[in-house]
């Protein structure tokens, strides 16, 4: 029995050394420490008393800390492929100088990751519109992504224990025993294209999620190689982040050439797509056929430079997953000016400091904390001049196509420690209907805990997410945009139909080998990234071999991407019509 608790003990040690990622001489160095202690146990001291083995266990502990001190995994950048010594693919000309990436593991794909697009936002550059990157000398190899952009990160075992415990999937792997960087010299962009001389090919450009203040480009939902493989050029990239990519202040609006403050991550956005318009013909790709996609805040992103007259002219359609700015009062990543102006204000007291350049002083680390402050986009009269609500009205944005649309269960990761009960559900709804709560009560009444909790979950989702959709279809529609809206509520062994769930589909990035995903959620996968592709091509996400997709005309109905995939009612119209009412939307 005292041996099995050792071994217990044992275990559990090499697990937190996998789980936290650390380097190999901690694995090393923890079998010695579990040899040793083995041995003064049950060797050298046959006979402890309770206090001396108290001392031993004591002692291994300790020694088990600085184990885990010394081997903690090193910063390393992402490689751009998952396959060992990949061969280098073509040189490839931009106009800033050479690029080189490196190719998958079959050879079918071309990836170039790290390719600058923008100069370092860093000292005197912080927080000013992005520059034009410097160019180079040679041939810059582009096989490993760049840092993701200053966020606050979590220790790698909070990380590890988020993906077993939130998206149900773990690999254990020595190809992983190191922690991503983190940095403010973070503008660069990846690009994953076929290999083979094709010309022309239509260009999907993807902005990642994070509620503006976290998300990395080479997450595994989105990565851009089976898209790649269906005749796809397909690009990510790096914004600034948090309080480095969204702080306003008045200061900086009179610095500004441009009297502009507050984006300048939605202005790395704009720069990236001015980056791929002048230089993707280059991997193949055309110019002239470009998609914007992103999913949600990458999505609010995209609804945002639906209407930025900085935009115009740089992409042809759009896809949007899980946002949009398009009611009349967004319901997040959002806010007028005075109110950006206003949180800047109060940051620099928090900080005690007077001035931009003060500001500029403090190092990245220690005003990352703020990203939760500063996180939205901003109405700033340039990038964005006015609600996208009011350009719309006025028939003024920029995509000739719109594919768009919400899951089932957005509010799953949002709610999932708050649930709603009958002792506070209407306090809930009262906070956000205020004098039209009786109304919203009425059509989702409650009397027990469960259905309070699982009304709430649809009001929710419905208010941050379904609810801007149902707007952006109306105002399609009024301006006479093809517009394609889906429903996703596929349930999987994985995170489902919650917010983000079908990126992994949309993509066709279910890994072969995982067993949370079955035969029909892989016929899903392949009818969905074949919309996604047909739409980069055409604007039309049909064909022969796939269901029909008809254009939402009368915001009623909307295509439900499940096993089966099918016309539906849009079930949320009796709530939209009191958001209508409670914002004063007109169509």
């Amino acid at each position: 029995m005292k041996i099995l608790s050792k071994i217990i003990l044992f275990i559990f040690s090499f697990i937190i050394l996998e789980l936290n990622k650390n380097t190999i001489l901690g694995w090393i160095l923890c079998l010695l420490l579990c040899t040793t202690y083995l041995y003064l146990k049950f060797i050298t001291f046959k006979d402890l008393k309770f206090y001396q083995s108290l001392l031993l266990f004591i002692g291994y502990l300790i020694c088990f800390g600085f184990i885990i001190f010394i081997s903690w995994p090193p910063i390393r950048n992402v490689p751009a492929v998952s396959n060992d010594n990949p061969v280098s693919s073509e040189i490839v000309q931009t106009k800033y100088g050479k690029v080189q990436g490196v190719l998958n593991e079959d050879e079918s794909v071309a990836v170039f990751t790290g390719i600058p697009y923008a100069k370092a936002p860093v000292n005197e550059l912080r927080w000013k519109e992005p520059q034009n990157p410097n160019s180079w000398p040679g041939t810059l190899i582009c096989d490993h992504f760049s840092p993701m952009s200053m966020q606050e990160t979590n220790l790698p075992i909070y990380d590890s224990l988020v993906k077993i415990i939130g998206y149900h999937e773990y690999k254990i792997s020595l190809k992983d025993n190191y922690r991503p960087p983190v940095s403010e010299d973070s503008l660069y962009l990846n690009i994953w294209k076929p290999n083979n001389d094709k010309k022309n090919l239509p260009v999907i450009v993807y902005i990642h999620g994070g509620s503006l203040q976290s998300g990395q480009t080479w997450y595994g939902d989105y990565n851009g190689e089976n898209m790649a493989k269906k005749d796809v050029i397909f690009v990510n990239f790096a914004y600034r982040l948090g309080v480095f990519g969204f702080l306003a202040d008045e200061e900086l609006q009179n610095e500004s050439k441009n009297h502009t403050t507050g984006n300048y991550g939605l202005l790395d956005m704009i720069k990236a797509l001015e980056w791929v318009k002048t230089n993707i013909a280059n991997f193949g790709g055309d110019p002239n056929n470009i998609t914007l996609a992103g999913e949600s805040a990458g999505s609010a992103a995209v609804s945002a430079l639906c209407t930025s007259p900085l935009a115009k002219d740089i992409f042809n359609k759009v896809i949007m997953e899980s946002s949009t700015l398009a009611s009349k009062i967004p319901p997040h990543s959002y806010r007028q000016l005075d109110q950006a102006l206003k949180s800047g204000k109060q940051l620099k007291e928090r900080y005690n400091v007077s001035s931009i350049e003060e500001l500029r002083n403090i190092p990245a680390k220690d005003l990352v904390k703020e990203a939760s402050t500063q996180h939205h986009i901003t109405v700033d009269g340039y990038a964005l001049k006015e609600d996208p609500y009011i350009s719309y009205r006025k028939g003024e944005y920029n995509e000739e196509a719109i594919l768009h649309g919400y899951n089932a269960k957005e509010s799953g990761p949002f709610i999932m420690f708050d649930d709603a009960s009958m002792k506070d559900y209407e306090e809930r709804l009262r906070y956000y209907f205020k004098d039209y709560t009786a109304e919203v009560m009425e059509l989702y009444p409650a009397t027990t805990d469960k259905e309070a909790a699982e009304n709430w979950a649809q009001i929710y989702g419905t208010l941050f997410f379904n609810y801007p959709h149902y707007c952006l279809n109306r105002l399609a529609v009024s301006n006479n945009i093809p517009v394609y809206e889906y429903y996703f509520s596929k349930d999987n062994g994985r995170i489902g139909s919650w917010h983000s769930g079908e990126e992994i589909y949309a993509y066709d990035n279910i890994p072969a080998s995982s067993k949370l995903f079955d035969s029909d959620d892989r016929k899903l996968s392949e009818i969905m990234s074949s919309y996604w592709v047909n739409f980069a091509k055409s604007g039309d996400p049909n064909n022969s071999d796939l269901p029909n997709w008809p254009i939402n005309s009368d915001s009623k109905t909307l295509l439900e991407l499940n096993n089966e995939v099918k016309v539906i009612d849009e079930k949320y119209l009796k709530l939209y019509a009191i958001i209508d009412k409670m914002e004063g939307f007109e169509n």
